[in-house]
Parts: C-alpha cells; structure tokens; sequence
C-alpha cells in the first residue's frame, strides 16, 4: 500500500536523484516505478557482482544473428525471447514473401531498425522506413515486400495493444496519434497462380490456408483496428532540467504485461548535483529489454543492433565510473543523443537457445541502460 509519507533514515540527500555526492543510488521500486519505493545510498557500485544459476543478463548483436528469412524468402522471423504474453522475434528479411501471414495468436508491433519497403495488408499499402513502428492487428493479413534488407524487431503480444490513456499532460502527449499513417483501401490484383498461401502464425505447429484468388482483395475498410505505421521522429520527449524522469514517462504502447517505451534525444538536466543518467535499480517487478537503435550518450557511441535482458530483481545500471564521467562533463554535454527502443514485461521471460549460445558482446559502461 502506498503512503503519503516518505520516510528517511541515515544522511539520506534532501530531494531525489540530485547531490548524492560519494554515495551510489540504487532504487527498490515496485511495479516498474509506480509503486511503493525505496532508495537506498549506498558505499559500493551494486552491479559490481558476478553470476552463477540460471538467471542470466544477455547482451547480442542482432546482426550476428540470422533468422531463416534472412536467407530463404519462404523463411521467418527469429524467436528471441518470450514469455506467457509476449514474444519478441527478429526479422532480417530481404526477399518478398512468396506467401502472406496472418498472427492468430496475438498482436504485432514491429520496429524497423534499418531498411525500407511496404507492407501489403487487407487494408492497403504501408510503407516503411528506420525508425517506423508498424502495428499489425491480431488476425490481419498481409504480406512483406523489402525495397532492401530489413532489420525488424517483432514484438508479439497475446493481448491487444494500446495507446497509454492520457494523463496529466492529456492524450497527445508524449504520442500523438493523429500523427499514425494508416492505409488507403486497394484490392491487390493476382499473379495467375492457382493459389495463394496465408500461413498462420501461431506458437505451436504450423497451420497454412490456400485460397483460389488473391486473399488481399477488401476494396474498402473503416474502423479503428486498422493497422498503422508511426515514426519515432513523431514522438514528443517529456524532459525536466531539474531532475531525470523515471522511463515510465517515455512509454509509447502496451498489452497486459508489456510495456514498449522510447528513450530518444533530449536535452540533458541542467543544475549540478542532479544525477543526469538513469540510477541504479533492480526492477523488482519487471523484466527489461533495449534494443539500440543508435545515437551517443555524451560523447559515446551507442552499439546499433545490440539487444540486452536484464532480468527482474538483479541490479543494473550504468556503472560508477561512467557516472562520474558525466559528471566530469557537465559543461561539455548539453543533450543526451540515444536511441533506443525499452520493452518492460511483467512475467520473466526465457531466452531462446540462440540467445544463449550467442557470444556476449562487451557494452560501454557508457551507455549501458
């Protein structure tokens, strides 16, 4: 149960996140920052520890890995990790679908990391490009077509997505969603093939429906679970000069149990004393994913591609001595330039075998999230 009073033991700093001076602060929060709260000052770097058992951090390149659709056009995407409500694939597709899918199992929310094309869906045409969140409603068809290679991240939810509803900053902001393309109505023309293959994308086993003429073939649509394509340009950072916000405020879309959030370029907090970078925690609640869009943290390039797990109860953070760096470099860095897409999830969720066999990758203490 939540309290109106905070209470305080021990030289604890005056206001939160600013002027902890030789002390490192780690948070104790609960249901991924909206509930009860601790913070505790600490001697020592927390993520100073090693790891034995099952729990693990992954850190991968998603360029070292290489889904089947990477290479053979009738392929799919990658699964990299999932639980009882989502899962979350990759997909490095450079040839079009000879067939068309449809996810009977959930919600699609895919992120174009590099690449360009369109999708072809009951709906229309949507084009895509770097940078573009492409929603795809549970049951809709639709088929790939890459002007080039694309890496996609695929983000399955069993229960529907949905805009966050609006809070004190009203329903425009941080996402704006008049700001969403959506498709005009077209039927697609056949190829003179005898039929047309929908493959069901499910969990478990494989199911395809052949039709005797083209499945694309609605000549109209209206309604509101439509697919639709947003860019990350498009989305209004909510920053405070005084103090770093916690990343609950940067969420874009969620189902039950996740959460998709955007940390994006944004002018960094101004006073001295206050911690410019996000503090140490160990989400008690939630299982954290990022994925690197791109970008730089004060100078330091972000590892593009990078996806890392940082499982629920284990600390993380950036450590203590990029901490200090930043501090070092108050008057040198004005902005925080990073891109990257978080995905917060309620059940702990298990990495496939080939996350696992992967060879970590050593990431920045710069730019660790």
């Amino acid at each position: 149960m939540e309290s109106f009073i905070q209470l305080t033991s021990g030289p604890a700093p005056r206001r939160i996140h600013r002027d902890v001076g030789h002390l490192k602060d780690d948070e104790l929060g609960r249901y991924g920052f909206f509930g009860r709260t601790a913070h505790l000052y600490r001697r020592n770097d927390p993520t100073r520890y090693r790891t034995e058992g099952d729990l693990r951090f992954v850190d991968t390149d998603t360029f070292g890995l290489h889904p089947s659709d990477e290479a053979d056009p009738a392929g799919e995407p990658l699964l990299m990790f999932h639980n009882q409500d989502c899962r979350i694939l990759l997909s490095r597709r450079q040839a079009p679908m000879p067939h068309l899918v449809r996810n009977v199992d959930g919600d699609e929310l895919w992120f174009i990391h590099a690449g360009s094309g369109e999708l072809e869906t009951e709906f229309g045409r949507l084009r895509y490009r770097p940078g573009d969140y492409v929603y795809l409603p549970k049951g809709a068809t639709y088929r790939q077509v890459p002007d080039e290679q694309t890496h996609a991240l695929i983000i399955e939810a069993v229960e529907e997505f949905r805009a966050p509803k609006g809070g004190l900053l009203g329903r425009f902001f941080p996402f704006d969603s008049s700001l969403v393309t959506t498709p005009q109505a077209e039927a697609f023309e056949g190829d003179g093939r005898d039929e047309y293959e929908v493959r069901l994308r499910t969990r478990e086993g494989r199911t395809s429906l052949f039709y005797p003429f083209h499945p694309l073939d609605a000549e109209a649509w209206k309604g509101d679970n439509v697919p639709f394509v947003f860019n990350i340009e498009d989305y209004d950072v909510i920053n405070s000069d005084t103090v770093h916000l916690p990343p609950t405020v940067h969420l874009f879309m969620e189902a039950t149990g996740v959460y998709v959030l955007n940390f994006l370029p944004r002018p960094a907090e101004g006073p001295r004393g206050v911690e410019r970078i996000p503090w140490y925690h160990r989400n008690a609640d939630y299982d954290e994913v990022a994925f690197y869009h791109g970008g730089s943290v004060f100078g330091v390039d972000m590892p593009a591609g990078l996806i890392s797990l940082a499982p629920q109860g284990m600390h993380h953070g950036i450590p203590e001595r990029a901490r200090e760096r930043s501090r070092r470099r108050h008057d040198e860095d004005g902005r925080v330039e990073w891109q990257v897409i978080a995905i917060d999830v309620r059940r702990r969720l298990v990495p496939a075998q080939v996350m696992i066999a992967a060879t970590p990758v050593e990431v920045p203490e710069e730019v660790r999230v």
